[in-house]
């Protein structure tokens, strides 16, 4: 049972870096889909540039999907109402006034 806890306590802690940090996220799976795909690219047989060209397909569908993991969880988060504004501490809406 502490077991479980302690997964599940890695799996949030892992979970809250990764809403925290989107962008990075999404640009560490690209660089990893690139070098990846170009790694196993370059074991097949053909041309270089058409190589390098499988890599950024395959790379840009890895950071579509990145891009729509993160729109879910986000999504969710925002639904669940743990992350509905994380920057309203920053910007005091009262010192604003609205003009008429």
């Amino acid at each position: 049972m502490v077991e479980s806890t302690s997964t599940k306590s890695n799996f949030e802690s892992i979970r809250e870096w990764v809403v925290q940090h989107k962008l990075r996220t999404v640009g560490s799976l690209w660089a990893s889909g690139v070098i990846g795909s170009l790694a196993y690219n370059w074991s097949q047989p053909g041309k270089t540039s058409v190589k390098i060209i499988h890599a950024r397909l395959h790379a840009q569908a890895l950071t579509l999907a990145a891009l729509a993991g993160a729109a879910v969880v986000e999504y969710y988060d925002h639904k669940a109402g743990k992350n509905s504004d994380p920057y309203a501490k920053f910007l005091p809406l009262d010192t604003y006034s609205q003009k008429d």
